[in-house]
Formats: structure tokens, sequence, C-alpha cells
């Protein structure tokens, strides 16, 4: 793996950069209210001694996004943000990046999921009818008088079981995918070798990409030049430590 050493105003970025997450990382959001969480999954390979590619350049792999979009630019933003969490930089001088990360994200079609719960069942049961014995009256030497009438309690609520019922929901999958390859030319027809890759996907009823994409891009620090040895699911909230740092980035 080639690298080369970056210049005195990129060290400063980087560290920089290194310096902000560390803030974030230290401390955590004091926060009120209800605030949404994200179930994400992260899926990532590398080769080894993939940590040592430092410096890239980003290529965008989806020819439907228009790169000079607000939409684009502040996902390369997000991206960006992320990698620098774990000490790369985006070098000016394109030709010789250590490697080219390769960027698509986007938003998949509405699917249905079905979801069985148990609810329970309460009915209303009268009360129990019993006999009491109770003062009527008194006779005319002033004794009491006592007769046995029936009486029947309050209602009361109980369970009596448990029904299955089937929530149908319409959700809708938000994807960021990461691919670091070599930054060379095809030789011999074979395309540059893959060095890692990281995929991130939530599911979520919500099709808002832009709120989401913070969230994928927090969830790949952590993978990124990494093998996570099979799928990874992980929870992530709005005011997390990592997703702050990738709000805070841009």
């Amino acid at each position: 793996m080639k690298t080369r050493q970056p210049s005195a105003r990129i060290d400063r970025g980087l560290a920089g950069a290194l310096a902000l997450r560390g803030l974030w990382l230290a401390g955590a959001l004091a926060v009120g209210g209800c605030t949404p969480s994200y179930e994400v999954k992260v899926d990532s390979l590398a080769k080894p001694k993939a940590e040592e590619a430092i410096s890239y350049k980003i290529h965008s792999t989806n020819p439907e996004i228009a790169e000079d979009s607000l939409r684009h630019k502040e996902a390369v933003g997000f991206v960006r943000t992320a990698l620098s969490g774990k000490g790369m930089y985006e070098t000016t001088d394109a030709e010789h990046a250590d490697v080219v990360v390769d960027l698509d994200y986007g938003v998949g079609p509405p699917q249905l999921r079905h979801e069985t719960v148990s609810e329970p069942i309460y009915a209303t049961v009268p009360g129990e009818v019993h006999s009491q014995t109770m003062q009527v009256g008194t006779d005319k030497n002033g004794n009491p008088i006592y007769q046995t009438v029936t009486v029947q309690d309050p209602p009361r609520t109980e369970l009596i079981g448990y029904r299955d019922r089937v929530i149908t929901t319409v959700v809708y999958e938000k994807h960021l995918r990461l691919s670091a390859h070599e930054n060379k030319p095809a030789s011999e027809g074979r395309p540059p070798s893959e060095i890692w890759t990281v995929d991130v996907t939530s599911e979520g009823e919500t099709h808002d990409l832009r709120r989401t994409l913070p969230v994928l891009a927090a969830a790949s620090i952590d993978y990124v030049g990494k093998d996570s040895h099979g799928q990874k699911i992980i929870r992530l909230k709005d005011t997390d430590k990592d997703v702050a740092f990738i709000k805070k980035g841009m």
C-alpha cells in the first residue's frame, strides 16, 4: 500500500478533526423529551493492514445522484467527518491518494412489514350476590328489627385472556455504502483491489434520508478498515455522541 506524508496544513486539519471527535466522545449530551431511536445494521470487510490507507478521494457510484446537488454535498460532508474519526483525510492531490472511496446512498422502495402482537382482553364481570343482615327499623319498645336482604357487589373488570393482532406498517430502508479500493487504473482487465467496505442500513417508517444519513455515517465510524465478521446490529439516537460528532463536523 502506498502512502505519502500529508502537508502541514492537512496535519493540522486532521489533528483538529480528531480533537473534535474526542471532545464529543468525552461527554454525553443532556437532552429531554422523546428522542428517535434507530436500529442500524452494519456489515464490513477489510483486508489486512487496511487501516494503513489514510488518504483518499471520494467518488460517487450512483449515476442518479447529481454531484453538484446540496443533498450530495451534505452526504459527502457526513462521510468526510466519519472518515476523519478514523484518522483519514481527503487529499487535494487526488492522483496520489492511497484509496478511492466509492460512495453510494439512498432510500429503497416502500415495503410492508407485518408484526403479530398479543393484546389482553378484559371483560366487566357482575359483582357477587350474597345475603346480608341489616337493621330495618325498631319495635314499639325501641328494640332494633333485623331483616336478611340480598345485595350485589359492584361490577369489576377482569383479564379473561389474550388475542393476537397483526399490525401492518410501511417501512423504508435507508442505506449508506462506502467501498475503498486502490487508487490505480485497472490492469489486464482486472479492477483495482478492494481494500475495505462498510454497508450500513436502517429500516423505519420515515423515508427522510436527510435525517437518517448522519446516523448511518456515525454507525460506520468504528467499522472503517475493519472486518465486522458478520452483520452487527446497533442502536443509535440523534443525540448519541457519534451522531453529534457527525453533525458538528458539517
